[in-house]
């Protein structure tokens, strides 16, 4: 389901980040003839990832103190939610309700098989059944897309680049006559920023495919649309607290749940939402036309 251009761009939103990975290996190698510390480090990365990647939705859940409930306490939610299952021909996820008025939703889980849906009770209440349907649409084809494995790998490259370019910032170069000093702590800055912006840059780019794919699954975008004008201004009157478990797992929401701001902006996890808006006003015209 996914439009070309956007994988094409995640593809080379990841080679630049593994580029910038390679540059720190090499300025580390130019000035300790080792490059021992960075393997130790993606070592140390990709353990912590697989960790948080296998249990992904235990950690999501949590953080957002959701409780599961069954078909008789949410029979709209069930009822969307196994039929787009069935649409998609996949097997029905676990269903949790988040105790907050914040409204936004978020699904997560290593595969289908091991998949789980949140909504909060603001959502809940916020949104008619075709909105909903929208929203859930969006979330389910996250984990279709398997968008949790491509966010864990972006995470775990730039958290080795952050980890390298404080080493290096902290430590040097290594031999200072093989080594620029102002080269490497150029590097040791300016690796973890760039590592960070193309991060975000592969959060919003699957963003993208998840509207797209999920309006195409409930073929109807302009219900998702209408549900990320109404989610939006939900957001900016109960925005969710900046505490740290719910900032590490709000990648995985609709919306970015915190009050915007200019630097919550520049670092936020999803695209702007009148551009998320538009492209599917404007998909829902080319739908029209066919």
């Amino acid at each position: 389901m996914h439009k070309h251009h956007n994988g094409l761009k995640t593809a080379a939103l990841f080679g630049v980040l593994w580029a910038v990975l390679l540059g720190l290996g090499a300025v580390i190698g130019t000035g300790t003839r080792s490059v021992a510390p960075i393997w130790i480090m993606a070592l140390v990365g990709v353990g912590t990832t697989a960790y948080g990647y296998w249990n992904s939705d235990k950690i999501a859940i949590r953080s957002m103190h959701a409780y599961p409930v069954t078909e008789a306490q949410a029979p709209q939610l069930y009822q969307i939610v196994r039929e787009l299952s069935v649409r998609a021909n996949q097997p029905m996820p676990a269903i949790y309700v988040s105790p907050t008025m914040a409204p936004n939703a978020f699904a997560t889980g290593r595969n289908p098989r091991n998949a789980a849906v949140c909504c909060t009770e603001g959502i809940l209440q916020l949104l008619d059944a075709r909105e909903l349907r929208g929203v859930l649409g969006h979330e389910l084809m996250h984990v279709y897309n398997r968008d949790i494995l491509t966010s864990s790998v972006a995470a775990a490259v730039a958290g080795v680049i952050t980890s390298v370019g404080q080493m290096l910032l902290y430590f040097g170069g290594g031999d200072r006559r093989n080594a620029n000093p102002l080269a490497t702590i150029a590097m040791a800055l300016l690796a973890p920023f760039a590592a960070s912006l193309i991060q975000l840059a592969i959060s919003r780019t699957r963003e993208y495919d998840a509207d797209e794919d999920g309006s195409s699954l409930t073929g109807d975008p302009l219900a998702l649309a209408s549900a990320l004008r109404k989610i939006e201004r939900g957001v900016q009157l109960v925005p969710l607290p900046q505490e740290q478990k719910i900032v590490n797992t709000s990648h995985l929401m609709i919306a970015n749940p915190f009050r915007a701001s200019a630097m919550t902006k520049l670092f936020a996890t999803h695209p702007p939402m009148q551009e998320r808006i538009e492209r599917l006003e404007r998909m829902a015209g080319r739908s029209s036309l066919e």
